[in-house]
C-alpha cells in the first residue's frame, strides 16, 4: 500500500475527540529515539508525494531544492505541498541549507490551501535575518507568534502571555549560516515545541480561536531577491493521543 495513503488512514485515527486538543500538552522528555516509528516523506530522487510550481521546485543531489533566480522570481510566496493529507498530533524531523546570502522559508505544520500553491498557517521560520530562524510565525494570519527562546501562551480570548527560557542572540550561535541544520518539530493537541540543532527555540500553547487542530505539511519559498534552499532526510510520526 502506498505510505501516503497508510498516512491518511492513521490521520484519521488519531483524529482528537471535540475538547480534547485544548487539555493535551507535548512532555519533551517522551520522544522516542526509533526512527522505525518515523515514515520517510521524500524519496531522495522525485518530488512523488509532494505538489509545488514546477519553476521553482526539484529534486538535485538527493535534496530538495527550492530556488529563485534575477530571472526567474516568485510575486508571491509559493509553496511545496506534501499530499499525504493533513495531520493531527506528531513529530516531524528535516534538515535544511541555506545557499544563498539571502533567504527566507520555513516549515508549514496544520497548514490549509486556498490556491494551487498558496498556504497559510502555522509556520516555523526559517530566514537569514538574525532574528527570525527558530520563531514560531502564522503565515497569512497572525504573523509572529513567539520569538526564539520565547513561551507563548494563548488564552480562549486571544490573549497572549509570552515569558523567556532562553536568549535568543545565545540561541542564534547553534543556527549554522549556510550549512546544514536540523529542525525537530512536535505538536501535540494545541502545544508546539520546535529544536533547531538539539536546541528549543519556542514553547507555544495556542488556545486562541484562530487555532488549529489539523492541517497540511508543506514547505515555503518566499518572494523577494533571489534565494536558494535545501531540504532533505523529511522524516514524520503519528503521535497518539493521552
Amino acid at each position: 500500500m502506498n505510505r501516503f495513503f497508510v498516512f491518511l488512514f492513521v490521520g484519521v485515527l488519531l483524529a482528537p475527540s471535540e475538547g480534547a486538543w485544548a487539555s493535551s500538552a507535548v512532555d519533551e522528555n517522551d520522544v522516542s529515539d526509533d526512527a522505525s516509528e518515523f515514515i520517510s516523506l521524500f524519496d531522495g530522487e522525485t518530488l512523488d508525494g509532494w505538489s509545488g510550481e514546477p519553476a521553482f521546485w526539484r529534486v538535485e543531489d538527493g535534496h530538495i531544492v527550492a530556488e529563485t533566480t534575477a530571472e526567474n522570481r516568485t510575486p508571491v510566496n509559493t509553496f511545496l505541498v506534501w499530499e499525504g493529507g493533513e495531520v493531527y498530533d506528531f513529530e516531524l524531523i528535516l534538515r535544511y541549507k541555506v545557499d544563498t546570502e539571502w533567504a527566507n522559508s520555513g516549515v508549514q505544520i496544520r497548514s490549509e490551501r486556498f490556491d494551487d500553491y498558496r498556504v497559510r498557517g502555522y509556520q516555523i521560520d526559517i530566514a537569514t535575518e538574525d532574528w527570525i530562524t527558530g520563531i514560531f510565525y502564522e503565515e497569512g494570519g497572525r504573523s509572529v507568534l513567539a520569538r526564539r527562546g520565547q513561551t507563548l501562551r494563548i488564552g480562549a480570548d486571544g490573549a497572549k502571555e509570552t515569558s523567556r527560557f532562553a536568549d535568543e542572540d545565545e540561541l542564534a550561535r547553534h543556527i549554522n549560516a549556510n550549512e546544514w541544520n536540523e529542525y525537530h518539530i512536535i505538536a501535540r493537541g494545541n502545544h508546539f515545541v520546535a529544536h533547531l540543532n538539539g536546541n528549543k527555540m519556542h514553547d507555544v500553547v495556542d488556545n486562541g480561536p484562530e487555532a488549529r487542530a489539523n492541517g497540511i505539511l508543506a514547505f515555503q519559498l518566499h518572494a523577494g531577491a533571489p534565494m536558494r534552499i535545501r531540504f532533505t532526510d523529511i522524516m514524520l510520526k503519528p503521535l497518539s493521543r493521552r
